[in-house]
């Protein structure tokens, strides 16, 4: 598969890549977008995450140019080029709330190739900024939402969970880290897995509600399909436990759940990668798409 190395600016001066594979197929049914946008979730990359090269091929198969990207949470640390110099990236500092910017900035890219109708697939994080984004500032171009896998970030359900003490811990490390003047400073959170982590940018994420996405799952405005697999919805603690029913109740008022406004799949057996599900995933998504 050849790709094209690109580049955006986001609107606060951060220089991002990623790469853009161009469909050659022309379909008798047009897809419902021109271009999908690939978000990766927590340290991924745009030159990383297996679960999309599959599907990939089956976009440009359908007809869809696809474009992995990286936003500012790529890597676990990273170094961004602005025009002032670089900054820090990567899951260790990223503001989830700043994904509104990279998004934006990689919809301005395809509308400047004349790619007008856009779809963002998101994985994990990636899904949740793809719902953030589309809910909190939406993007004229955006027709379409495919979000895999997308956790309950919800201090309310972490606090009431099995490893509550975990999450109060690894939270008031955080705070406290903030209240003496090192927002910046990296410590081992326990909650909700082991990673490393600035003391601001866990606040952020696990510090309230504000990235719980199934309180502004309803302001999505464009076909939204939702995606999980089997296994995580068993094994994957509060964070997964009971979402589809939740999505179904947050968007009731919708005019047709599980249809053509909101629907929701489960693949069988899948874990939160998609382990060895690639090909149920792709299928799944695929079919979503030609029924639009």
């Amino acid at each position: 598969m050849l790709v094209e190395l690109v580049q955006a600016k986001t609107p606060d001066g951060l220089r991002l890549d990623g790469s853009l594979a161009l469909s050659a197929t022309s379909p008798e049914s047009p897809p419902p977008f021109d271009a999908a946008i690939l978000l990766h979730g927590v340290g991924g990359s745009f030159f990383g995450g297996a679960m999309f090269e599959p599907l990939t091929s089956r976009l440009l198969e359908l007809g869809v140019s696809a474009l992995r990207v990286n936003t500012r949470g790529y890597g676990a640390v990273s170094m961004i080029a602005t025009d002032g110099g670089v900054t820090r990236g990567g899951a260790a500092f990223e503001v989830v709330d700043q994904c509104r910017h990279d998004i934006k900035a990689w919809c301005d890219f395809l509308v400047t190739r004349d790619m007008c109708r856009i779809g963002l697939i998101g994985h994990s994080l990636g899904a949740i900024k793809a719902i953030y984004a589309t809910a909190h500032a939406p993007h004229s171009n955006i027709t379409r939402v495919i979000a895999a896998s997308p956790p309950r970030l919800s201090h309310d359900a972490f606090q009431l969970g099995p490893r509550s003490r975990d999450f109060f811990e690894s939270l008031a490390t955080a705070k406290q880290l903030v209240k003496e003047g090192h927002p910046e400073q990296l410590f081992t959170a326990r909650f909700p897995f082991p990673l490393l982590i600035s003391a601001a940018s866990y606040v952020d994420k696990y510090g309230d509600e504000r990235y719980n996405f199934v309180k502004f799952a309803s302001r999505v405005a464009v076909p939204t399909l939702y995606l999980y697999g089997s296994v995580e919805l068993e094994q994957g603690g509060i964070a997964f436990a009971g979402l589809p029913d939740a999505i179904r109740q947050a968007v009731a008022h919708e005019e047709d759940v599980d249809g053509k406004q909101v629907e929701i799949a489960i693949i069988p057996g899948a874990d939160h990668f998609y382990t060895g599900k690639y090909s149920e995933l792709t299928a799944v998504i695929a079919d979503w798409l030609v029924r639009e």
